[in-house]
């Protein structure tokens, strides 16, 4: 699709007026293009936009890892700063969802999923003696008595279900999470295993993934964990480093002496510096 030299500027200044330093990725054509957006508790969201033809006359198209997107309001002098702003905005909805959801990955033993993705909104927990709760917390209203089925046994499902009809009223929004199920199910359950623990912090803070994918255009990094740490000890974030080579490169300010990159970190901007290869 042949695009006008005007819409290519307009673009370009719409990214500057936004950043180029958020800008993740961008399309050959210029009608796609993700930002890397940083919501008010540091936590890093990805953002895809896709341009129509006819923009800006008429509005982007966005997608994000949420539990749901919000109505964009487009005005005809509309710009992609204000796209930015927007989901910003929209951001702010679900820090209590999300705070929720990190107080019961912290304190219980999950099982389902391993990996959540931030649009994740059910929990299946362990609740010993081969019982299982599948939680589906309300994304409007996350700490409101959830949706759930119970998965085990019969004789102890039933007992299970029984309490959690006659004792729901027991559930106080101002509790924390865990406190309630206990009140609720009147037992005592089991904390997350080690291993668990472990598995969540070797966890790419840019794919978000444990492992690349198995791919033989990786070569050697095929299916590889993080390989690279942050030096700054109050952020110690792991990373793939073909992942943080992709991200210094879609940054301006990155500087490039043979086969390394130098630049900032993602979350705490101190220096980073990663080995790049013309070939994996």
């Amino acid at each position: 699709m042949a695009l006008s030299l005007s819409f290519n500027r307009s673009v370009y200044s719409e990214v500057e007026e936004v950043g180029w330093e958020h800008l993740v990725r961008l399309g050959e054509d210029l009608t796609s293009l993700s930002f890397r957006i940083l919501d008010k508790n540091g936590q890093v969201h990805i953002m895809e936009i896709r341009l129509p033809p006819n923009y800006p006359k008429f509005p982007p198209s966005i997608s994000a890892d949420v539990p749901y997107l919000f109505k964009l309001k487009w005005l005809t002098n509309s710009r992609l700063k204000d796209v930015v702003h927007q989901f910003l905005e929209h951001l702010e909805k679900f820090q209590d969802f999300w705070s929720t959801l990190e107080n019961i990955d912290r304190v219980l033993w999950v099982v389902d999923p391993r990996q959540p993705s931030r649009a994740t909104s059910y929990r299946k927990i362990n609740l010993g003696n081969d019982c299982c709760i599948v939680l589906y917390i309300n994304a409007y209203d996350p700490r409101s008595l959830p949706e759930c089925r119970f998965l085990g046994p019969d004789s102890i499902v039933d007992s299970m279900r029984k309490k959690w009809r006659s004792n729901g009223k027991r559930w106080m929004k101002d509790k924390p999470f865990p406190e309630n199920l206990v009140s609720v199910l009147e037992i005592v359950l089991p904390g997350p295993p080690d291993i668990q623990k472990d598995d969540q912090k070797f966890e790419c803070g840019i794919c978000y993934a444990q492992y690349l994918p198995i791919d033989d255009d990786l070569g050697a990094k095929s299916g590889s964990c993080p390989d690279y740490t942050c030096d700054n000890a109050n952020c110690s974030r792991a990373f793939h480093s073909l992942c943080l080579g992709d991200w210094l490169r879609s940054i301006t300010t990155t500087r490039q002496s043979f086969d390394v990159l130098f630049g900032s970190c993602p979350y705490c901007s101190e220096p980073v510096a990663v080995k790049v290869n013309a070939k994996v």
